[in-house]
């Protein structure tokens, strides 16, 4: 008899919460294996927003558990040629569809296994061509919670769909162009620069001075509340990438400024 193990498999989807999608990919998966955990990382990715979809799975996939089962289903080619993934690294398991979701985190850790996964037995049956995420993506991760193998599901592969992450340039001494990558929804302008980037430029806190358009901002602070309420500051956030922001404010309606915008930082 199999026995049935309280695993965490988290969803991460564009599906938004207004439709019945997400909580049908967890009645399906409570249907195979009731003690799973299920969690929910984001259900607020922009429609089709692969870039953003794996950015927010990089912020976070770490801080669960070891054999977490990852589910991030945002899927522009739903039905079409494209691979659904079962990617094995050190401690995770990720489900995905092969169109570059996992950019980021291949970025970080090399993948130990990747599966095309093929086996129907593990599918919910007739899988429509416009629902994988609760035909294929759901059923899957629960059975791969019940000890399922990731061999099991699929032909093991070699090579992973990138998506193209910018990074950051040396424009001249002292000087790093980067852009915006993610817009949270306070605001912040979230940067490619870490801090190994501005170690590079060899300078102090408070010698740093980053510009957003025309506007300049002196120093980098330690949190938002170092400066005054609406004014601007540059600090490093949770995830160790730059960040702008408006101490109580929106930085992207302060800046006038989208993702894919560039932010200079020099001495």
């Amino acid at each position: 008899m199999t026995v049935r193990q309280p695993r965490v498999i988290t969803l991460l989807t564009d599906f938004g919460n207004q439709d019945a999608y997400v909580g049908t990919m967890k009645g399906v998966i409570a249907g195979i294996n009731p003690f799973a955990n299920i969690i929910d990382i984001c259900h607020s990715i922009p429609p089709q927003d692969i870039f953003s979809g794996g950015y927010l799975l990089y912020t976070s996939y770490k801080y669960f558990p070891k054999k977490t089962i990852h589910v991030a289903v945002v899927d522009p080619g739903v039905g079409s040629r494209r691979d659904i993934v079962c990617v094995e690294t050190k401690d995770y398991f990720f489900l995905v569809p092969d169109n570059g979701l996992l950019s980021f985190i291949v970025q970080e850790e090399r993948p130990k296994n990747i599966f095309r996964v093929t086996n129907s037995k593990y599918f919910l049956p007739l899988p429509s061509n416009t629902f994988h995420g609760r035909d294929v993506f759901a059923p899957a991760a629960a059975h791969l919670s019940l000890g399922v193998k990731p061999r099991q599901l699929g032909i093991k592969i070699s090579q992973l769909e990138q998506l193209e992450i910018p990074k950051p340039v040396h424009k001249k001494t002292g000087q790093i162009e980067g852009q915006i990558i993610y817009i949270d929804r306070f605001g912040n302008l979230i940067t490619n620069i870490t801090r190994e980037h501005i170690k590079d430029l060899k300078t102090t806190q408070k010698r740093t001075e980053t510009s957003v358009g025309k506007k300049r901002i002196l120093g980098l602070c330690n949190t938002y509340a170092d400066v005054k309420a609406g004014e601007p500051l540059v600090l490093f956030g949770s995830a160790g990438f730059l960040e702008v922001s408006i101490n109580h404010g929106n930085a992207q309606k302060y800046f006038k400024v989208n993702k894919g915008s560039k932010i200079i930082i020099e001495k």
